[in-house]
């Protein structure tokens, strides 16, 4: 008696669900997704085989370019960054209306001394973007604006964590007067922001 071959049916895999989650998913990383903002200067950081990764959340920056002019960014937290403007207006006697310190909640680094800071905040942002000083935030023995945004930003949330991104071409005594100002305020715990190298 003859084998009887059953019939055969072609696999048919509905692929439409599949494709729905693939969007979705897309969608959802683009939309959360935060995209790193372009530093003010460009710096080209020294190397080292540190894997360490930076901290996302409460991360202050110090730039240095290679002339030696410093900036500062502070946290992402608007709420801070305003209570930070006032208690560095308490400091050097000065009051900021609250379209100043709207725009300060929302500028991504400050490189101005606290003298130039009023006019730097009532530029129109295409023109705070291409504003460069010629000095940036004083930082030596005689004048120590730079430790004081770092200070007041401790003051505002002592969680505070700080990293330095430093030019490769920066001079040292620059680098040490830094350094130096923070060690005065008893701040010895900072990170440095260099480029991956292989370990050879």
């Amino acid at each position: 008696m003859a084998r009887v071959k059953p019939k055969r049916h072609n696999i048919r895999v509905d692929m439409t669900a599949m494709t729905d989650v693939s969007f979705l998913l897309l969608t959802f990383f683009i939309l959360t997704a935060q995209f790193a903002k372009p530093d003010v200067e460009t710096i080209t950081t020294p190397s080292s085989i540190s894997e360490k990764l930076m901290p996302d959340g409460s991360l202050m920056t110090i730039l240095s370019t290679t002339d030696g002019r410093f900036y500062f960014t502070p946290v992402e937290n608007g709420t801070e960054r305003i209570a930070l403007l006032d208690k560095m207006g308490e400091k050097y006697g000065m009051s900021f209306t609250d379209k100043e310190r709207a725009t300060f909640a929302t500028v991504q680094s400050i490189g101005v001394p606290m003298n130039q800071l009023k006019g730097f905040l009532d530029l129109p942002e295409d023109q705070r973007k291409e504003y460069k000083s010629a000095t940036g935030i004083p930082m030596d023995s005689t004048n120590k604006q730079l430790i004081d945004w770092v200070q007041q930003s401790l003051a505002v949330n002592p969680d505070y964590k700080l990293a330095v991104k430093g030019d490769v071409e920066t001079k040292y005594p620059k680098i040490k007067s830094l350094f130096e100002g923070l060690r005065d305020i008893d701040f010895l715990k900072f990170m440095l922001i260099t480029s991956q190298e292989t370990a050879q």
